[in-house]
Order: structure tokens, then sequence, then C-alpha cells
């Protein structure tokens, strides 16, 4: 925690420095360039506000000392006493200089400001050198230099707030990641702003819970997997040892032997299939070819009309087409008749019309709560029973972009494939 705090911590005073010496050099060399024309129309109206007061007493009428005078009147020129501090030129050359009401003019490698007013009997000049606008240049300057100090400082220290509720926020979500599988550990965390960090700390805990979920779930699995393998198991056992004692028939032995290899050679298989699923979803492959569903499903009744005699299997079929192969879309039919043909009563249809396939079955009704249940390998589905059929089909149809639904109909079920 307080290596995150140090480290965000360092970036942003490292932030602030480069942003207050880019602003401060913006200010000190590239400001007084881009403002000096308005330093210039600064002065200008500095001269020109008092220079309707003169006459020839300067000294009583003027009191700005960085602005020299000049008045004219009946031939006879005043002027003021700082003239030749200021300015220094003989008065007849200034006169050729001053060739516009206002402005600027070089003389000796230095340059003079001026603003001229002239009437019929009467004609006033104020002028001022460079000096007066490195005044004015320095008063604005200061100005400027203190309200950026005044606003870098106010803007710095909100930042720093700022960051710190950041930063604060940031810490109580890594000790909740650190602590993500620790029930004992408070993951409530509230946080008033609803911004970006606050649907991190949302979607983190939806991980969480997520997680939690499929751990509960695996082990479930874990569990029923056990039981599941570990019934055929004893059942072959005991049958091994009473055929050692002479207690029971070889041949009837052997044939419950092999019923019950069977069966575990079929779970075998559906867990590697699921493993297999796992490998064809990180691989992404998505290069598919267009299968006939119609010859997919008559191959799969072929296999399935037999188990049960007393159950009759009919289609409707038009030539829709599915995306994916004959052996994954083989896989998804074959389980779900597996299924159908231990729940039905007396029928089973298959209907693929319009991009769709809709498979019955006039069994029970499946509970509202145990729709999802079903596909799910990790809970026991209908009946208490397990299995991990109907979660190959789920699986599988993902990986193709299909989806499956269950519709409880008046009288039995109906599995319903379309695409996403």
């Amino acid at each position: 925690m307080k290596y995150i705090e140090n480290k965000l911590g360092r970036q942003l005073l490292l932030i602030l420095i480069i942003v207050f010496d880019i602003i401060l050099v913006t200010v000190l060399f590239f400001l007084p360039q881009m403002l000096r024309p308005i330093y210039e129309t600064g002065i200008y109206n500095s001269l020109k506000s008092p220079i309707e007061l003169i006459d020839k007493d300067l000294e009583s009428t003027s009191n700005n000392k960085e602005v020299a005078y000049i008045y004219v009147t009946n031939d006879n020129v005043y002027t003021s006493k700082n003239y030749d501090k200021i300015v220094g030129i003989d008065r007849k050359e200034v006169f050729n200089l001053l060739n516009r009401e206002f402005g600027n003019f070089k003389y000796k490698k230095k340059t003079y400001y001026y603003y001229t007013s002239k009437t019929d009997t009467e004609f006033r000049v104020a002028i001022a050198n460079e000096t007066y606008l490195s005044k004015v240049k320095n008063d604005f300057m200061v100005s400027v230099i203190t309200i950026f100090l005044i606003s870098f400082a106010v803007i710095s220290l909100i930042t720093f707030v700022w960051s710190s509720i950041v930063v604060k926020k940031i810490v109580k979500l890594k000790m909740k990641i650190d602590n993500i599988d620790n029930d004992n550990f408070n993951h409530n965390i509230v946080f008033k702003s609803d911004d970006e960090i606050k649907s991190l700390a949302s979607s983190i805990e939806d991980m969480r819970l997520s997680l939690k979920e499929q751990e509960e779930y695996k082990n479930s699995m874990y569990q029923n997997i056990s039981h599941d393998f570990k019934t055929p198991l004893t059942v072959i056992k005991s049958y091994v040892e009473a055929v050692e004692d002479g207690v029971e028939d070889k041949d009837k032995a052997l044939t419950v032997i092999k019923e019950q290899t069977d069966k575990l050679e079929k779970k075998v298989y559906s867990l590697l299939y699921l493993n297999k699923l796992e490998y064809l979803k990180e691989r992404k492959q998505d290069k598919y070819e267009t299968i006939n569903i119609s010859e997919v499903i008559k191959s799969s009744i072929e296999k399935f009309k037999h188990y049960r005699e007393d159950v009759k299997i009919t289609t409707s079929l038009d030539n829709s087409k599915f995306t994916g192969t004959f052996d994954l879309w083989e896989t998804i039919i074959d389980n779900i008749l597996n299924n159908f043909v231990r729940y039905a009563n007396k029928e089973i249809k298959i209907t693929v019309k319009k991009n769709k396939i809709i498979l019955y079955n006039d069994g029970p009704n499946i509970d509202d709560n145990l729709k999802e249940d079903v596909f799910n390998p990790f809970k026991k589905g209908i009946k208490g029973q397990f299995g991990l059929g109907l979660s190959i089909v789920k699986k599988t149809l993902i990986l193709l972009n299909y989806d499956i639904s269950i519709e409880n109909n008046k009288k039995g079920v109906s599995f319903i494939i379309k695409k996403r």
C-alpha cells in the first residue's frame, strides 16, 4: 500500500514540476514577446491620457517622471525638466521624427514612444524611452507571475487532495484483490462518487463472486464425480470378490462388470471431451464447414432407435444448413437423445425448420429453477442425477456460436437450438 502511495505520489509530483517548469518558461520567455503589442498599446494610452492637460507650466501639470513632455505655442517651445534625461535629442530633430499622431522611432539604437496632440495654436508631445516599456512590462509580469503562482498553488492543492482520494481507493481495491479468496476479509467497499473506479470495484466484486461460485461448483462436481465413479468401481470390486469366494457365477459377474465398465468409460469420455472443448475454445477455431443437419440427425437416430423399443422417434426436417463439423453436431444430438430416451414416455420428435432445431420428448416437465442447471456440469440435475451430457451440449453449441433453451409444453419438454 505504501508502495502504491509513494509511487503515485512521486509520479504526481514529477508531473506537477514538469507542468510548473513549462508554464514558467512560457511566462518568462515567450509570453513577453507575444504580449509586446499589448504593452505598446498600454504605453500609448498612458502617453495620451494626460497630454491634453499639458501647458507651458509643464512641471505643475505633469506628474509622470517616466514621461517627458514638449509644449509648443506661439513659436515658444517648452520642455519638461526630465527631457534631457529621458530623451536627450535636439528638439528640432525630434520634430522631424514625429511623422504620425503616435508611434515610435529609433535614434542611435534606442527606441522612443510618443503621442502627439495638435491644434491651430498648440502642439503637445508626450515621449518615453524603452525604460518606460520595461517598467510597464515588469509591472505586468509581476502581476502575471503572482497570479500564476497563486493559481498553481491552488491547482496543486486540489490535485493533491484529489490524488490522495484516488490513491486511497486504489489501495482499497488492491487489498480486495489480494484477499479475493479470503472470505473473512470485508469485501464491502463503498465509494460515494459514481466514477470509473467504482465501476472497477463492482467488476472486481462480480469477478470474486463468480470465482467463488465456480469454486463451489467445482467442489460439488468433484464430489459428484467421485461418487459417480465410486459406485461402479464398488460394484466391480464386489463381484470380483464374490467370484473369488465362489459365491457368484462367473458369467453373471462378467456381464455386470462389463456394464459397469461401459458406464465408467462413458463418464471418462465425457470428461475428456469437456477438456477437448476447452482446448478448441482457446484455439478460437472459427473455420467450420456447412453441415446438412438432417444427415447428422438421421445418423444419431440409428444409434438410439433400439435403446427403448416403446419410444417412437419421428422427424420433420427441412434443408436448413448449420455451421460446424459433423462430429461436433453429432455429439450434440447424441447427448440430447441419450437424455431423451431416459425421460420420454412414448414419443421423441425432432423438427428442423428455418435454421432452428426443436427436439421434443413427452416426458415430465423440468422445474423452472432447474432449466439452467441441467446444462451445468457442476450440479445435479433432473431427479438429482448427475451427468455431463447436457453440459457438453451447451459448451459445444457455445463454441459453434449457437444457443439452446428449454420450454415446458403442456405435455413434455422442448429443447430449442438456434443461432446466437
